[in-house]
């Protein structure tokens, strides 16, 4: 019995860390959307723009993306593929050596294909929107959901520059700025944009950082976009097999009673 709840134990525990960030902050919400192809788009090509400069994808195809997501295989190459030696059906990996990462930033950057099943949606979501300005770090940055980051903020120019008020408690209780789960709107809140930092209002970033986070959730299980479908034939096919089989059971039975 007792290895029963060992097991029970180690099957719940990825659920209730998912909840909650590294340093134990609230997670702001974020409903992934496989059925909303524009926003994989541009999920997308922000991925390969902006992460790709050091975050590799090596488990998912260019080709596999551009298929499930309705792309023509031409504008993928055209714009979305920079190296030139690189076709349509090769991963999405990156020129830069995981030796030279080493040496250059201390450990490589992690490859992100499933960093999504990982961490969960609403982690990355939380975690691409949480840096602020923080001099004693090495790249000026830190972040509330993971604290003494080794990552700079690669939005900065999009988000603007954060300066930070909070108190330990309020990084700690989530109080630094969370978003109103039935309005959208953000509540409470001690950390400041710097105005006119940044080239996105804070809607527009938002989306921005969902589209981001949508595509690295499809990355993760691409084949969701298909089991859904295919789960609901099933349960078509379970159900007109259902009449045939309990007509034939009433068939098998009506004599004996």
């Amino acid at each position: 019995m007792k290895k029963y709840l060992i097991a029970l134990m180690m099957v719940l525990a990825p659920m209730t860390a998912s909840a909650a960030g590294g340093a134990g902050v609230p997670l702001d919400s974020m409903n992934v959307d496989l059925e909303n192809k524009a926003s994989l788009q541009r999920g997308m090509a922000t991925f390969v723009n902006r992460c790709m400069g050091c975050h590799s994808a090596q488990y998912q195809r260019f080709e596999r993306a551009a298929t499930d997501l309705e792309m023509p295989n031409e504008l993928v190459e055209e714009h979305l593929i920079f190296d030139s030696n690189k076709k349509i059906g090769e991963q999405m990996t990156i020129a830069m050596a995981k030796e030279d990462a080493q040496n250059w930033f201390g450990n490589p950057p992690p490859d992100l294909t499933l960093e999504s099943r990982l961490r969960g949606p609403d982690w990355v979501y939380t975690y691409l929107r949480s840096f602020y300005q923080d001099e004693a770090r090495p790249w000026g940055v830190n972040n509330t959901v993971f604290p003494d980051v080794g990552m700079p903020n690669v939005l900065e120019d999009l988000q603007g520059t954060v300066i930070n008020h909070c108190t330990p408690e309020e990084l700690h209780s989530g109080s630094h700025g969370k978003v109103d789960p039935l309005t959208g709107d953000r509540i409470g809140g001690c950390m400041t944009v710097v105005p006119e930092t940044g080239s996105m209002s804070e809607e527009e970033f938002d989306q921005y950082v969902y589209d981001l986070v949508n595509f690295m959730a499809y990355m993760g299980e691409p084949s969701a976009m298909v089991s859904g479908k295919i789960g609901t034939y099933v349960l078509i096919f379970l159900a007109i097999l259902f009449v045939f089989a309990f007509a034939l059971k009433k068939e098998y039975w009506k004599d004996i009673h």
